[in-house]
């Protein structure tokens, strides 16, 4: 018996049933788990390997339904069980950890009621049980001084932090099993790296079973020892992580292989990014308006920048510090004396972990943040006009956002949102508008037929092609890009890494590719700079910066990204 699968999943049927009609989920999917084994989950955005998690675990809502098929835990069928007996298993036999713990934590409690509530769903706790508990639950997941941190609040927290307490929380009753639906996506590569070695301890010393469900095969390769990739609701492939991600036999694994930065020569175009490298040429519209650049003038200089939040203290603060009865309101200097220079039609990365000041001298850069001291400067003149209230006095620096669902005005068409600015700035009239606008979509690989419909009508990877359709409609000479990659598929990254290379030759343009994904980095630009707490630490070439960091940071950070493993 001692052979026997912790967990027998046989042909796993969920469907969802709609309006539009039926959408097959889960179709068929079968695989088997034993104890302390870890099996990797990996496939796209509506591939149903979340649904497959939700499944085994009882999460599954109207109009979803486990049509048919066999769940078994250590022999127990979980398929039709009653809402109560599921209770009584999930939390303590079989936990999950969701992508988004801000999003399962609650806001209004503290970290230490949050802990005692998982508790009592299935044990009698006293209070300061449930507190010497809890601590104990924070420190087995590396959470530096326990002791005050379970009074936290969860926006207290950082984000990896935040998913630390997901997991204690998910492992406070020793759980059989744990599926972890890609906890790491939006972390910095040294927190994920932390997250994966803390799971890989506590599976050894704990005995559970681990389902990590990813769309990111290195990070799955770093901690899976079996891995199952997931198309269309159903299994395409399956067997020892090793074997399947360097002898790949179908065509679907092979092709997410090739979609990853780290498989190609710097600057090459990715073999999975088809569809945008042959669409339009952009439109060349006002050409004349862009200028050459000024002979013996930087290009574009960011010059002892700095940049610090600090709370508006408010008229009685103010007079209350004046009387020595309050002190100044704590600031955050997020960005600290950083100069830089890019050059026409260079592309510079800006690499460092969350808090490490990147997106705020992204911010700076492209005249939506000014500077407390410093100036930023484009072929000589200022990006932002200097006095009490400082604002942008240029269109020629633009910014592609991290979430394009959140920098799109939902109620406005996308043909709209892109043409806003151009007819703003009088880059072209009201009546050219509708074809700039389809000249822009064609240009960025999308039907320009998709001009009036809404944001929510997009995929993720669709919506950031509309993203950078508006800021190129601006024609801009420089592009400050905030994360633009980093929670898409391989094959939409690949996609829209395509279109910046294309773009970027097409249109000579400058580029600032602010991200924490290395590879992204290595494969885009040019030169990079590593930032540190407001201060670039290292700068040079892509190759040089990367094959031979001379900062101890720059090494960490390089240690810390995870590997595919090579045939």
């Amino acid at each position: 018996m001692t052979d026997a699968p912790l967990l027998a999943v046989t042909d796993l049927v969920t469907y969802f049933r709609t309006r539009a009609g039926v959408v097959k989920a889960v179709d068929g999917v079968s695989f088997a788990l034993k104890r302390g084994e870890v099996m990797g989950l990996v496939g796209e955005s509506g591939s149903g390997k979340s649904i497959t998690g939700f499944s085994i675990i009882g999460l599954i809502d109207p109009p979803g339904k486990v049509e048919s098929g066999s769940i078994r835990l250590e022999g127990r069928e979980l398929v039709g069980l009653p809402v109560s007996e599921l209770r009584r298993i999930r939390g303590k036999t079989i936990s999950m950890v969701f992508q988004d713990p801000l999003m399962t934590l609650n806001p209004v409690l503290t970290i230490g009621a949050q802990i005692l509530l998982a508790l009592e769903a299935h044990e009698k706790v006293s209070g300061a049980e449930g507190r010497k508990r809890a601590i104990a639950a924070l420190a087995q997941v590396r959470i530096p001084d326990p002791e005050q941190k379970v009074d936290f609040y969860p926006h207290q927290f950082s984000g990896g932090m935040r998913q630390r307490v997901a997991i204690a929380i998910a492992l406070l009753h020793r759980p059989k099993l744990i599926i972890c639906d890609e906890p790491t996506t939006a972390l910095d590569v040294s927190i994920q790296a932390e997250i994966l070695a803390e799971m890989k301890e506590l599976v050894a010393e704990l005995g559970t079973a681990l389902i990590w469900i990813s769309h990111d095969l290195a990070t799955v390769a770093s901690i899976a020892d079996h891995v199952c990739v997931m198309r269309y609701g159903k299994i395409v492939e399956a067997g020892p992580v090793l074997d399947v991600l360097t002898k790949p036999k179908h065509p679907y694994t092979q092709g997410l292989l090739d979609s990853l930065p780290s498989r190609a020569k710097p600057g090459q175009l990715l073999a999975r990014g088809a569809g945008v490298t042959d669409a339009a040429p952009p439109p060349r519209l006002h050409a004349e308006a862009r200028r050459e650049p000024k002979p013996g003038v930087p290009y574009f200089t960011m010059e002892l920048v700095s940049k610090r939040f600090q709370e508006d203290p408010g008229p009685i603060r103010l007079l209350m510090q004046k009387l020595g009865l309050a002190q100044p309101p704590h600031g955050v200097q997020a960005v600290d004396s950083v100069s830089l220079t890019v050059t026409r039609g260079e592309a510079l990365g800006l690499v460092g972990e969350s808090g490490s000041g990147k997106s705020t001298l992204g911010r700076m850069a492209a005249g939506i943040y000014a500077p407390n001291a410093g100036t930023v400067l484009l072929d000589g003149e200022a990006v932002m006009s200097s006095g009490e209230r400082p604002h942008k006095t240029t269109t020629r620096v633009q910014t592609i956002f991290q979430d394009p669902f959140a920098s799109l005005n939902p109620r406005m068409r996308i043909g709209e949102s892109i043409a806003e600015g151009p007819i703003t700035h009088g880059i072209v009239s009201t009546a050219e508008s509708a074809e700039y606008v389809r000249a822009w979509l064609a240009a960025v690989g999308l039907d320009p037929a998709f001009a009036d419909r809404y944001p929510h009508q997009f995929s993720g990877g669709q919506r950031q092609r509309v993203a950078i359709a508006r800021a190129l409609a601006m024609q801009p000479d420089v592009v400050v890009c905030d994360e633009p990659v980093a929670s898409l598929d391989v094959s939409i990254q690949a996609q829209i890494i395509n279109l910046l290379i294309r773009l970027r030759s097409e249109l000579n343009l400058t580029l600032i590719f602010i991200s924490h994904d290395l590879s992204v980095v290595r494969h885009l630009c040019d030169r990079v700079a590593i930032m540190y707490r407001g201060k670039i630490v290292e700068e040079g070439l892509a190759g040089g910066i990367y094959d031979h960091p001379q900062h101890d940071y720059t090494k960490r950070l390089l240690a810390a990204v995870p590997v595919l493993p090579v045939a």
